[in-house]
């Protein structure tokens, strides 16, 4: 007997007869593999049923992975040096390891293993994929981040994007042992978070800006009441008065939809004395800038954009979007007196992750939001072989809303702007 039809044989009996024991939640291996290696040895107890026991103990582990984890890419899940995976249907699965994207050699046995797997992660959410909803975004318990799209969507069979939750990365000192940005940024952008500077970070996607903005929120204080609002709840803040929110996608008929805008609205009824908004992407920017603007200050945001000088043009974009009739002098006036910094963060040609621009909003220069650099990453060489060389630098300029550090008792030397 094949070992393919052996292992689906093994697979289908435990899903009709003992699939409870997966909702319990994280499957117990020791009890799954009991079960398993049960299941098998009675399929071998029937004639012509001979296998080798190096074949059987084989079946058996990867179907321990397969109901108790994640199948073919459980040890992908568990490798710590990989920070994505992206599973493109059976056959092909790629790696992002070192900041490179690598093929491997994994493989699914069929569409149904590779869907199994995707119920598993859906499992513990409320979210589900099917033809009516042909693709999902969820957070792993973990805090990784999964895509999920299906045919007939995709066409070359289920689709899974996996961007894993780096358990090293927790403090300011990890994001400079990582090289992502130096100390006096560090300071900086703590000083900031302490002082309730209104911050936009600014990214494409994969540049880390989400792991940045988790790391410095655990800056704020823990007596501070803090809502995050997210399309997919990703943020886990160690403080105590923490209040998560998650839009809801509309049901099978249409409706129950629930938007960022419509939470972030929500949020302001709650008594917020911070407000983290996940991503920022349509109507809801002209929202949160008039939040800024009426005494909601120390907000934090998401943004993609490429540079500071994008991210001024989307919110234009996204406040024209409200509906409200503003002049674009108005929105410029609008942008100036709520925001105070952009970090522009980015992946360079290497892999690494790094905050390439801190940059103040300094007022209007012709009607126009005047930009400054505050810091910035200077790349000096890149070799043959793509690895980027080149030093954080500071430009002099001392940020206009300094003096807030002062009132709000954030001490930090104005020694940090100096130039290089």
């Amino acid at each position: 007997m094949a070992q393919l039809t052996l292992k689906g044989r093994v697979r289908e009996a435990f899903i009709v007869k003992y699939s409870s024991i997966l909702f319990k939640g994280a499957a117990n291996k020791t009890e799954v593999s009991s079960v398993v290696r049960n299941i098998l040895e009675g399929i071998l107890s029937q004639p012509r049923n001979p296998i080798k026991e190096l074949e059987r103990e084989k079946i058996i582990n990867e179907l321990v992975d397969e109901f108790s984890g994640f199948g073919p890419i459980e040890k992908l899940m568990m490798d710590p040096d990989i920070t994505e995976i992206m599973i493109n249907g059976t056959h092909n699965v790629y790696v992002e390891k070192y900041g490179k994207k690598l093929r491997t050699d994994i493989k699914f046995d069929s569409d149904q293993q590779l869907m199994y797997v995707i119920q598993k992660i859906l499992l513990p959410t409320r979210r589900r994929v099917d033809e009516s909803v042909p693709y999902t975004d969820i957070c792993l318990p973990d805090g990784s981040r999964v895509n999920i799209i299906i045919p007939p969507l995709a066409l070359n069979g289920p689709t899974i994007t996996i961007r894993k939750f780096l358990k090293k990365i927790i403090n300011a000192e990890d994001l400079i042992n990582l090289g992502t940005l130096d100390r006096r940024m560090a300071d900086f952008l703590i000083a900031c978070i302490k002082g309730k500077a209104n911050i936009i970070f600014a990214g494409a996607t994969g540049s880390g800006k989400t792991t940045t903005v988790g790391v410095l929120s655990s800056y704020i204080g823990n007596d501070e009441r803090t809502i995050t609002i997210e399309d997919t709840a990703e943020l886990h803040l160690a403080q105590d008065h923490v209040v998560r929110l998650e839009t809801k996608i509309s049901n099978i008929e249409g409706k129950g939809e629930v938007t960022i805008r419509d939470l972030f609205l929500n949020t302001l009824r709650m008594r917020p004395q911070r407000i983290i908004l996940g991503e920022i992407r349509s109507a809801e920017a002209l929202d949160m800038l008039q939040a800024m603007c009426s005494g909601h200050n120390g907000a934090l945001s998401v943004i993609h954009a490429d540079t500071p000088e994008d991210v001024m043009y989307r919110l234009e974009t996204m406040i024209l979007m409200s509906g409200v009739p503003l002049t674009l002098e108005a929105i410029h006036r609008q942008i100036v007196s709520s925001l105070h910094l952009v970090v522009q963060q980015d992946q360079l040609v290497d892999g690494t992750r790094k905050i390439t621009r801190i940059t103040q909003i300094n007022g209007l220069k012709d009607g126009w939001v005047n930009l400054e650099d505050i810091f910035y990453y200077d790349i000096e060489h890149v070799d043959q072989d793509g690895k980027v060389s080149g030093h954080f630098k500071a430009t002099g300029v001392v940020p206009v809303f300094y003096p807030i550090f002062g009132k709000r008792g954030v001490a930090l030397p104005k020694e940090v702007f100096n130039k290089d």
